[in-house]
């Protein structure tokens, strides 16, 4: 037995309600059809998804799989959508997924030119991390995809945009922001260092060495930024983050590590809407072009 985009909605749908009965009722079926689902999934997995059979508890790998199912489901819904759209749109429909710090940086000025440009064509913007834009783009659901470093992918153009440094970010009154010398490695990551995904990118040994020992991860931007604020905790972003700071935040160089942040632009070849995914293409060009003349000046 194979395991069914269907079998995934049931499993779901139970997990999020905690019953049968609500669960049926919201998928329009009946509680003896999810059961029977419930019990094939289970059996083609060899192992229990919930704790006792009132399917009001997850198990433990339930509760892992529960993750990997909503985000299956989550892919296959937008991809329903973005089919949808595109048949009802004349113009078509642009999906771009950036990294934060360059979606921050290019969004606003897209939006304005393709506005403008192209009045009809419908445009979704996602911000999310390196992996995932990569898997948008090799699922087909981005057209335009902005990520950190550079990935060879089949069917999909990749162009430079620009590269920035690593530095520190921090709460302006943290001692490390406050002290004449640019901090070290050493005094950075430490027992109060948040390791986010672009801790990644950087290869420096002294640095890749002194992460081992950091237990603390923040993979979502703005709750980094929250977590930092507090004036406890530091972490290390490229500059081009540095704009969007808000006020109580700093960004400063970190002397001992070279490390710069490679950023590129991805593109679908097969695009149905080629000349608009063109024209959006040069868009993202000019504003990082911009940007990285204004930091430079």
């Amino acid at each position: 037995m194979t395991i069914k985009l269907g079998m995934l909605r049931v499993f779901c749908t139970v997990a999020e309600t905690g019953n049968l009965a609500e669960a049926a009722e919201k998928l329009g079926r009946t509680q003896s059809a999810l059961s029977m689902s419930l019990k094939q999934l289970e059996a083609h997995l060899g192992r229990k998804l919930f704790e006792g059979e009132r399917k009001s508890r997850l198990s433990s790998v339930g509760e892992q799989i529960f993750s990997l199912a909503q985000s299956q489901l989550r892919q296959f819904d937008d991809t329903v959508r973005s089919i949808e759209t595109t048949a009802r749109t004349a113009t078509g429909l642009i999906k771009i997924a950036s990294v934060p710090s360059v979606a921050a940086l290019v969004f606003p000025q897209v939006l304005r030119q393709l506005s403008s440009d192209f009045p009809g064509v419908k445009i979704e913007l996602r911000d999310t991390d390196t992996r995932q834009v990569l898997d948008a783009l090799i699922h087909g659901n981005a057209d335009i995809g902005i990520a950190s470093g550079y990935y060879s992918l089949n069917d999909i153009a990749a162009t430079p945009l620009f590269e920035d440094s690593f530095g520190l970010v921090g709460a302006t009154t943290h001692p490390l922001l406050q002290q004449q010398s640019a901090p070290v490695i050493d005094e950075v990551v430490t027992g109060c260092f948040v390791r986010n995904a672009v801790c990644e990118l950087i290869t420096t040994s002294s640095f890749v060495n002194a992460l081992k020992h950091v237990n603390i991860t923040v993979h979502n931007n703005h709750s980094l930024i929250n977590t930092i604020s507090s004036g406890r905790w530091v972490s290390v972003l490229p500059e081009s983050v540095s704009a969007f700071l808000p006020d109580h935040v700093g960004f400063r160089t970190i002397a001992d590590l070279p490390d710069k942040r490679q950023v590129w632009l991805y593109r679908r070849e097969r695009s149905a809407f080629h000349d608009t995914v063109s024209a959006c293409c040069d868009t993202i060009k000019a504003a990082t072009d911009n940007h990285t003349l204004s930091a430079h000046r």
